[in-house]
């Protein structure tokens, strides 16, 4: 039987399989935000904010978490689809305190909502993760801080004699 911390990773695995699958592709892109300046339209922009959040470059993620908190504050009537893009942008953004934060928003009103659920525990994971490595490397570095230490009062304290 998998521990909590082994279904959380699994979990976590499997979105991230599929969020670098989803990708979205420049045509595709470059078709949605023709679109939106053609016909400047809610729906529109929801399309290319949503399409951009599964995109692997920075800036567009954060244009696409720009775009969807902007519909949200003007009251779209897609809200939950918002939220849900704008957390998985944050989640590739790796600012996993964030989704958390937006999913369970979401699942506060709609605890159906197994694709919340799902990106929820993946952000849970990463951050755990993220924390231990710190906390791995903090300790590592005052390890070695503490032998460098320990070296130069050898060396000093044999200079004297």
């Amino acid at each position: 039987m998998k521990t909590s911390k082994q279904m959380q990773r699994s979990v976590r695995r499997q979105l991230d399989e599929k969020l670098a699958l989803s990708s979205p592709p420049a045509e595709l892109l470059e078709e949605l935000a023709s679109a939106c300046t053609k016909n400047p339209s809610s729906d529109n922009t929801f399309q290319y904010a949503f399409a951009l959040s599964k995109s692997q470059e920075k800036s567009e993620l954060q244009y696409s978490i720009s775009m969807l908190d902007s519909l949200v504050k003007n009251g779209y009537e897609h809200q939950v689809d918002c939220m849900f893009g704008s957390a998985t942008a944050h989640y590739l953004l790796g600012d996993y305190e964030e989704t958390r934060l937006i999913c369970e928003a979401i699942l506060r009103n709609r605890p159906e909502n197994e694709a919340a659920a799902q990106l929820h525990t993946a952000a849970v994971s990463a951050k755990d993760d993220k924390d231990e490595k710190m906390a791995r490397d903090i300790a590592i570095g005052g390890t070695a801080a503490v032998a460098a230490v320990g070296l130069a009062a050898l060396l000093l304290g044999g200079k004297k004699r």
